[in-house]
This record gives structure tokens, C-alpha cells and sequence, in this order.
């Protein structure tokens, strides 16, 4: 590389060196990306299709299964690209746009888990305000609410890092462009001014976190308090996947950006990255579909075509509520 303090392309860290390791970690993520797109895309196509469907809960899933399509779009077709040509470059823009793009659907992922925490919340907690409380303005002005704060924290962090001067190289220590990896390169103390930034997305992130907690604890409570069981057991079936996936998305994503410096290894880096990246979007449609009856029906009437999604009386207008 050049002297530039801006390098025309960047190194991606490889899963393997030798070509048969390469194919075959390009097939297991071909096959992973796979299982995403389609279980995500029946998601968004059940829920569109099926007015049953449009409630608070599952709008919130069509977002959550958009989040994890542009998730997973943004990392794993270049990785797996570079495992089939045995390359290990990302060109300089192209590396801008998937920091831009990740932090985007990554910080969206984590408001939008909060928020679902907080429909479950009303649905059981005050079951007879939540219409009046979960409306429809209600819900698209959260979801854009969303999508507008995430757009603008990625402008801002993708601007502050890539005006930093960078002397350090031009090897990443991970399989796609993120902030931390590229900060490392930084030879200048503005860096200091993107950790401050980064410190404050991790509070709010850990904000974030204090409210999930605290709103499952009065979901579990309320849910105890229920004298049937099969009260309870249509309870848990709505909240038990949000959970699951809460929990794996978020302990390792914290662990990945909180671990001690002492720790980090390319390895560990690899699979912490690889499980709050690559594995939710695959699995989180199989949680969300394994419990909730409902949306295992407009599934399978999605797959045995008893409902088209052509037909006129379908709207995106009246989706949703």
C-alpha cells in the first residue's frame, strides 16, 4: 500500500487459507444465506398477505425480518465472494457503504427489540388499553422513528470514520468493514472523537438493554399472575421467541464490542462477529415461527397457495392494522 493517509481498498481478514477450507466456507454461508432469504422473505410475505396478520406484533416482525435480510445481504455476499475467488480486497468505497449499511440495520435491530419489548409489555400487562396505546399511527410513527434516528447515526459515525487519517495498514482484523476494525488503523487522536461516539451508542445500546430487562420482568410477572394455562401458554408462545432472539443477538454483540482488549484474537473476532451477524438473521425466523401458531398457519397456506398475494382486495395500505 501506498503512503496515502487514504487507502484505495482495504484487506478483509479470511476464514481460511487453504482452497478447500475457502469452498467450503463459501458453501455453508451460501447455504446459510439461503435459509435467511427465504425464511424471511415467507415472513414478510405471510404477514403482508395475511389481514390476520396485521397486528402491532407482526408489524414489528416485518420490520425486525427487513433488518435481517439487509443484515445479512450486507455482509455475507462479500465474504462469500471472496472465498470463491480467493481474493481478500474491498475497495475503499464499497468498504464505506457496508459500515454504513451495517450500522444502519445493526443499531435498528437493537431499537426495534426494545420496541417489541414494549408491545409485549402493554398486550399483557394493560391488555385492555392496547388498542387505544398501540394504534396504528402509534406503531409506523415508532417504526419510522426508528429508521430515521438509525440512518442518521450511521451518517454521522461513517463521516467521522472515514475522515480519519490512516497509517496503520490497510488490513482489517475481521471478515467485513466495521468501526472498531477500522480505528485500529487511525493515526491520529481525532480517533478519540469517534470512541466518544461510540461510547455513547453503547450506552444508549445498554439503555436499550436496562428497558428490555425491566419490561420482561413485568411481562413474566403478569403472565404468572394468569389463572389458566392455557392463558399462560399463549402468553409465553409470543414472548419466549422475542427472548431468545433478544438474547442472542444482544450478549453477543455486547461481548463482541465490550470484550477486553487482552482477549481479542482474529478467531474470536471471527465468531463473535459471525454470531451477531450471520446467525439471527438465518435462525430468527425459525424462533419467531417454531411457538406462534398463528404465524405457522400463514406460512403454510403461503406455501400451499390458499391465499394469493395478487389479489386486489390485498393492499399495502390497509396492511397492518
Amino acid at each position: 500500500m501506498s503512503n496515502s493517509t487514504f487507502p484505495t481498498e482495504f484487506l478483509l481478514l479470511p476464514f481460511a487459507d487453504t482452497r478447500k477450507l475457502q469452498l467450503l466456507h463459501f458453501g455453508l454461508f451460501l447455504g446459510i444465506y439461503l435459509a435467511a432469504l427465504l425464511g424471511n422473505g415467507l415472513i414478510l410475505t405471510a404477514v403482508a398477505c395475511n389481514h390476520r396478520l396485521h397486528t402491532p406484533m407482526y408489524f414489528f416482525l416485518f420490520n425486525l425480518s427487513l433488518i435481517d435480510l439487509g443484515t445479512i445481504t450486507t455482509t455475507v455476499p462479500k465474504a462469500m465472494a471472496n472465498s470463491l475467488w480467493d481474493t481478500r480486497t474491498i475497495s475503499y468505497a464499497g468498504c464505506a457503504t457496508q459500515l454504513f449499511m451495517f450500522a444502519v440495520f445493526l443499531t435498528a435491530e437493537i431499537y426495534l427489540l426494545a420496541i417489541m419489548a414494549y408491545d409485549r409489555y402493554v398486550a399483557i400487562c394493560k391488555p385492555l388499553h392496547y388498542r387505544t396505546i398501540m394504534d396504528s399511527r402509534t406503531c409506523v410513527n415508532m417504526a419510522a422513528a426508528v429508521w430515521g434516528s438509525t440512518f442518521f447515526y450511521a451518517v454521522v459515525h461513517t463521516a467521522n470514520t472515514f475522515t480519519l487519517p490512516l497509517c496503520q495498514g490497510n488490513a482489517l482484523d475481521q471478515f467485513f468493514c466495521e468501526i472498531p476494525q477500522i480505528l485500529k488503523l487511525s493515526c491520529s487522536d481525532a480517533y478519540l472523537r469517534e470512541v466518544g461516539l461510540l461510547m455513547l451508542s453503547v450506552l444508549i445500546a445498554f439503555g436499550c438493554f436496562v428497558f428490555l430487562v425491566v419490561s420482561y420482568v413485568q411481562i413474566f410477572r403478569a403472565v404468572l399472575r394468569i389463572p389458566s394455562e392455557q392463558g399462560q401458554h399463549k402468553a409465553f408462545s409470543t414472548c419466549l421467541p422475542h427472548l431468545a432472539v433478544v438474547s442472542l443477538f444482544i450478549s453477543t454483540a455486547f461481548f463482541a464490542y465490550l470484550k477486553p482488549p487482552f482477549t481479542s484474537s482474529s478467531s474470536l473476532n471471527l465468531l463473535l462477529a459471525v454470531l451477531y451477524s450471520v446467525v439471527p438473521p438465518a435462525v430468527n425466523p425459525l424462533i419467531y415461527s417454531m411457538r406462534n401458531k398463528d404465524l405457522k398457519e400463514a406460512v403454510w397456506k403461503l406455501l400451499t397457495k390458499k391465499y394469493d398475494c395478487s389479489s386486489p382486495s390485498i393492499s399495502v395500505s390497509t396492511c397492518f392494522m
